[in-house]
């Protein structure tokens, strides 16, 4: 039997921070193993091999899901690790795909970037999130993209707060 082929999920979502500019968040964005300190879904991220800063680097990252089935409160970790595939700081974006998971995804390449806000700094910047993956059994596509979208406003939240404080 021939397999059929879905087609890709592709999804944007954009996040605005008013009041900072992307010279300020980019830093914050381009350290690549520090999301689980701006998506409050990720308990863990940590460098696994490759160098720091450079294309081939891998992170981990991890959640503890509790579940609600029958009741247990079992908990479950949910984990990928993840590829920098190419990171430019003058265009402040990084690209990255998930090369190993237990959450479902068989391919999923993604794209960060911090713009100013209409092309210009001094109103604020907005953080792009751009993916393309192959369809993840059990979601819907507005699944996902209502996931990313949630997870980019509340990254945008968290940046905006750690550099209000006076250690950001």
């Amino acid at each position: 039997m021939a397999e059929e082929t879905q087609p890709k999920w592709e999804g944007k979502v954009i996040a605005k921070l008013i009041g900072s500019t992307p010279d300020q968040v980019w830093p914050l964005l381009e350290d690549f193993c520090s999301l689980n300190k701006y998506l409050p879904t990720i308990d863990t991220c940590h460098q696994v091999e490759g160098v720091y800063g450079q294309p081939g680097l891998i992170r981990y990252c991890a959640s503890t899901i509790t579940s609600s089935s029958g009741g247990t409160g079992e908990k479950a970790i949910k984990w990928c690790h993840e590829k920098l595939l190419a990171m430019d700081p003058t265009e402040r974006c990084l690209t990255y795909e998930v090369v190993d998971n237990n959450m479902g995804f068989n391919s999923y390449l993604s794209t960060m970037k911090v713009l100013p806000i209409d092309g210009d700094d001094e109103h604020g910047c907005q953080i792009e999130w751009s993916y393309v993956c192959d369809p993840i059994g059990g979601f819907r596509f507005d699944d996902l993209l209502t996931y990313i979208d949630s997870s980019a406003r509340s990254m945008v939240e968290k940046i905006g707060k750690a550099l209000q404080s006076p250690d950001g």
